[in-house]
């Protein structure tokens, strides 16, 4: 049972529903096809996914029911086993729908989506609330025979139990139903608070009349521009969409400072244009309930509740790792900032350097110190380059090699899949490659795991996908990606990797379903490899030529350049994420709270936050990085601090180090605490000087370690 199937950790409770109605719903079949069964996308229909869901949760429901209705005294066999094989209806149904709800998310989809938020929110909640579910899991955690248990088992125990207490168990009938109802409404407004944020997305778009607004971008964006002005009916006009792929790059070379300004203003204000969409009223509503629910558990905040389970263990460990990187960034900052103005003062601007100038500035301060225009190396890469990249990488450290998949049903046509087998041949799982924006798609870039691989019913091969926004190019023209973008993919991938090194028994247990501020870990590190190079060298333009040298060593020389701009920018968001979550039940004027908190930060007034507070999907979207968004920042220590054994050991490739990292890291998922993986690979706890050398700043004398 993967209790954290859908919206979280927030599965729930409805009427049953006759399984009868099973074999006439394709989507409850079970799956079938060589690779150990593929979801059958071909036969998805929308109206389908309600019943389909309602009689899976009924069935889950069932055989809840078969475990607690067991006489003998429970033992892991006669009660944790059997919830590890339950919901198996449910996972394959929930997959799916997660499919259509991140990249097919058309009206007629959201009516279903939100009509379904509270029915399986109250579902999790039956099952944690259950309280003779929770006998049985508490008497297997307090009984003297755990002790016989293997690691990975006593693991397990100690997970169920943690998460159904965190979640309720232990509380009064009256209290249950209390923080039962609380996520019935959060449930519902996690739903309108995406739902809100892609409709901003889709209905505002920057339109240009004018060719002479687009100087400064290459022909490739000015083209995609274009084209975007002819799929939606304004031809001869140059439409710029309000998504990060389509922004980021116009901000950054768009010389028309009037255009940047109103994208800039279109962009940050998703989520917070007043009217229907507007998430403010929700976000106030989204953290009183939290934390009511928090206090209902028993801790002071939601802070203190959602991160006594992770590495961090307290909001004040996390604020103090946030700040000791937000104070050297602001400081670089500032320092920044006066070159890019004297930029300005010298082309004889009368303006002080501003939000939408800052990537614009930024990137001619770049080419003016280091000679290096970012533009001249996104022809190097293609996207069918970077990604054969990304299969090298993972084969030289994993052994890993990918194929094509050519008659397994996708659910849109630009989606490829691919067979992964490993050094023996052996099929691992597969991945599925979603690189495209489209209407209906969330923005951004992610992961998923369709079905997680474990041993525990038979060996289950896992199937996970990454998903993109990238812009398409001209028919017959190579897709090519910033640097940064390719970036992103590699970090993607890295969570892809994850999900396709594990070797665990339990499902629960395997691959990414770990701790929030250590699941970043594997995929953040995976940003490194790009950058080797050997993978360089894979990166040709349309005539086959190879990134040069001499740009190379560019790129090289200017390695830390602006960092500080993207360190204050995530850590603006992070420290936000953390003060709304321990603020308690003191109601939040959104727009308020975010102005009054980054003044008292000395939030420098070029820069805002990359996700503002009404468009902070991965807090606001669902609670997966609610009061945990600073777990980036925790792993991206974990990352720096791991590659430097590879660099010590001689190389990025290193095959011992390669092995421990497969062997203590990516191969065990949730099935080692996760600082003790990490003192298994590394030898000791992380410190925070790799990370702080990583991005040009000062480290001190003694680098404490992360948790310190």
């Amino acid at each position: 049972m993967k209790l954290s199937l859908l919206i979280g950790a927030c599965l729930l409770a409805i009427a049953a529903v006759p399984t009868a109605a099973a074999p006439s719903n394709p989507l409850l079949a079970p799956w079938t096809g060589p690779y150990g069964g593929e979801p059958n996308f071909a036969t998805v229909k929308i109206a389908d996914f309600a019943p389909a869901l309602d009689a899976a949760m009924a069935e889950n429901l069932a055989e809840i029911d078969a475990i607690t209705a067991n006489k003998a005294a429970p033992t892991f066999e006669n009660t944790i086993v059997p919830l590890e094989k339950s919901g198996a209806a449910l996972n394959r149904v929930g997959a799916i729908f997660g499919v259509w709800s991140g990249n097919l998310k058309s009206p007629e989809f959201q009516k279903v989506e939100i009509a379904m938020a509270p029915k399986l929110s109250a579902f999790g909640d039956r099952i944690t609330q259950n309280p003779a579910l929770f006998a049985r899991i508490d008497a297997v955690y307090n009984s003297p025979a755990k002790a016989k248990l293997t690691p990975e088992q006593q693991r397990l125990v100690w997970v169920y139990w943690m998460r159904f207490t965190q979640q309720g168990a232990k509380l009064s009938p009256a209290a249950k139903a209390e923080f039962a109802a609380n996520n019935e409404k959060l449930a519902t407004l996690y739903t309108r608070f995406q739902q809100n944020e892609l409709a901003d997305e889709e209905s505002y778009v920057l339109t240009l009349d004018s060719k002479a607004q687009l100087s400064g971008l290459t022909p490739a964006q000015v083209a995609a521009a274009a084209a975007e002005g002819v799929k939606r009916g304004q031809p001869g006009k140059w439409l710029i969409t309000n998504t990060r792929s389509s922004m980021e790059p116009f901000l950054t070379y768009a010389d028309d400072r009037a255009a940047r300004e109103k994208g800039f203003a279109m962009w940050t204000k998703r989520g917070d244009n007043g009217g229907a969409t507007d998430n403010n009223a929700i976000v106030t509503q989204i953290l009183h309930l939290r934390a009511a629910n928090a206090k209902l558990i028993g801790y002071p905040t939601y802070a203190h509740w959602q991160i006594a389970s992770k590495m961090a263990k307290t909001p004040d460990n996390a604020l103090a790792l946030e700040l000791a990187a937000w104070k050297p960034a602001v400081a670089q900052v500032k320092q920044d900032v006066a070159v890019m103005q004297a930029v300005v003062d010298k082309d004889g601007g009368t303006f002080k350097i501003a939000p939408w100038d800052y990537r614009y500035y930024a990137e001619k301060v770049r080419k003016a110190k280091y000679n290096l225009d970012l533009n001249e190396v996104k022809p190097y890469l293609q996207l069918d380059h970077v990604r054969a990249a990304m299969f090298f990488a993972a084969g030289k450290l994993y052994g890993f090699t990918f194929t094509q998949v050519h008659g397994l049903p996708v659910f849109h046509p630009d989606v490829t899949v691919w067979e992964v087998k490993g050094r023996d041949g052996k099929h691992v799982g597969l991945w599925y490659f979603d690189p495209y924006a489209r209407p209906g798609k969330n923005s951004g870039a992610w992961m998923n795991a369709y079905r997680e691989q474990s041993r525990v019913d038979g060996d289950v091969p896992t199937i996970v996908s990454n998903n993109a926004n990238f812009i398409k190019a001209d028919p017959g023209q190579p897709v090519t990606l910033s640097f940064d973008d390719a970036k992103t993919m590699f970090h993607e991938f890295g969570h892809a990797l994850h999900g396709l090194n594990s070797n665990v028994v339990y499902p629960t247990l395997s691959g990414t379903n770990t701790v929030r501020d250590f699941v970043e870990f594997p995929s953040q590190l995976n940003e490194n490899w790009f950058t080797t190079p050997e993978v360089q060298a894979m990166l040709v333009n349309a005539q086959g030529e190879p990134l040069p040298t001499d740009l190379i060593a560019k790129i090289k020389r200017a390695d830390t350049f602006n960092a500080a701009f993207g360190v204050v920018e995530a850590q603006a968001s992070a420290i936000v994420d953390l003060k709304l979550h321990l603020a308690g039940d003191v109601p939040i004027d959104p727009k308020a709270f975010e102005s009054t908190t980054l003044a008292e930060l000395g939030m420098p007034s070029e820069i805002v936050m990359r996700h503002r507070i009404p468009q902070f999907g991965h807090v606001f979207a669902g609670d997966g990085y609610a009061a945990g968004y600073y777990g980036y920042l925790w792993a991206a220590v974990l990352d720096h601090d791991a590659f430097e054994a590879f660099t010590e050991a001689g190389g990025p490739y290193d095959p011992v180090v390669a092995k421990r990292l497969h062997d203590t890291i990516t191969s065990v998922g949730n099935t080692v605490d996760p600082a003790v993986a990490f003192r298994n690979f590394r030898g000791r706890d992380p410190k925070v000087g790799a990370y702080l050398r990583s991005m040009g700043f000062p480290v001190p004398v003694a680098t404490p370690a992360t948790g310190s």
